[in-house]
């Protein structure tokens, strides 16, 4: 009996260290784990939300064959594209992530559609990832209209061309040469029988780019296609494929409009967001810490407070304090937490994180409280 007591003493004993090594795997998992798991599908219109702000779509309508979207934390990648269409006509579908309204579908808390007159700046920064064995392009479409409508295609598409592989080209001919946003680009102009398109291809890839849409959206103003009193609808980042497409991706993707005087950026706002942020870092090899505090300059508190803004590629968030940040690269979103959810007027909060970073260390280009941009202290 004795000895049947010592074996079961050190079988609990056992038991219980089998208990706590599966307690501190568990914990490192959840730890290490996604902010939010990859999602994919493959229903011809489907789409889903990301970052609580911006919708994934897959957009198929020129084949009947496969095409599946994995949606990420900050973007997606085109997971199966089978199929083909002739280089000469139509791509077969528009893989995209996208801020304002595309047929009804309007991704969450966005102010679009907006009227371009009352837009003093819509800055958005997108990056791609490419393959070879693919003809496609890497297209930024910009859509506008005289009116505010959600509701289908709209009157002008302004296309941004940052990649093209294969024997494809714009819609309509070229018109010439024009430099926006500090770039140069060659100029096409045509229609696809339902709405204009500008379009504007770069002399050679770029795989990402921090740059304000509204520059391309006087350009298209200064060229008769577009007014003033019209409507900007929706922003969105993809590509067209023709023929495969498996691994395109958007690695990660940003877009905020601020309209003039301060418009409140979505649900949950308490009026104007006019607002100040500092950045103030510490930094070492490989690792850096980052102090942040954000200002209401408003009249109006703000509720449920949002920052946006995009680390540089290679940084890392490996914890945060004062605010949840998610996801830990790319386009993140910092929010305040049960006790610190509303900035009143002329009042602040502050919250900050650790990261890790590779190469060259550098700041965020920009930040927007519930989506109106903000200027850096």
């Amino acid at each position: 009996m004795r000895r049947l007591r010592h074996q079961t003493r050190a079988l609990r004993g056992l038991f219980a260290t089998l208990l706590t090594a599966l307690a501190v795997v568990a914990a490192l998992v959840t730890a290490t784990a996604p902010a939010q798991a990859d999602t994919t599908f493959c229903e011809q219109f489907g789409s889903t939300t990301i970052q609580g702000r911006y919708v994934v779509q897959n957009n198929r309508w020129g084949t009947s064959a496969t095409q599946c979207v994995t949606a990420t934390d900050t973007g997606f990648r085109v997971a199966q594209a089978d199929g083909s269409v002739p280089t000469n006509g139509a791509p077969k579908s528009y893989p995209s992530v996208f801020n304002g309204c595309h047929y009804t579908n309007c991704s969450p808390g966005t102010n679009l559609p907006a009227r371009i007159s009352g837009i003093s700046a819509a800055p958005s920064s997108i990056s791609y990832g490419y393959v070879n064995d693919a003809v496609y392009n890497a297209s930024y479409d910009i859509w506008l209209d005289p009116t505010p409508r959600t509701d289908g295609v709209n009157r002008t598409e302004i296309m941004i061309w940052f990649n093209k592989v294969g024997p494809i080209q714009p819609i309509g001919s070229q018109v010439g040469t024009a430099t926006v946003g500090g770039r140069s680009w060659q100029v096409w102009s045509g229609s696809n029988g339902s709405n204009d398109v500008l379009s504007f291809v770069a002399p050679s890839a770029i795989g990402s780019w921090n740059f304000d849409v509204m520059d391309f959206v006087r350009e298209t103003v200064a060229r008769g296609m577009a007014q003033n009193d019209w409507y900007l609808t929706s922003i969105q980042a993809g590509f067209e494929p023709w023929q495969n497409g498996a691994g395109l991706a958007v690695n990660s993707f940003s877009s905020t409009v601020t309209t003039g005087g301060g418009t409140p950026g979505g649900p949950g706002t308490g009026g104007p967001a006019a607002c100040t942020v500092s950045y103030n870092t510490n930094v070492w090899p490989g690792g850096f810490t980052a102090d942040v505090t954000v200002k209401n300059a408003g009249p109006t508190a703000v509720d449920a407070w949002k920052l946006a803004f995009t680390l540089p590629s290679g940084q890392r968030i490996t914890q945060a304090w004062n605010a949840s940040v998610t996801p830990s690269s790319g386009a993140v979103t910092a929010s305040g937490l049960n006790n610190n959810t509303q900035i009143a007027s002329g009042a602040s909060q502050n919250f900050g994180f650790q990261g890790t970073y590779s190469g060259t260390f550098a700041r965020p280009g920009g930040f927007s409280l519930n989506g109106t941009a903000c200027t850096t202290a």
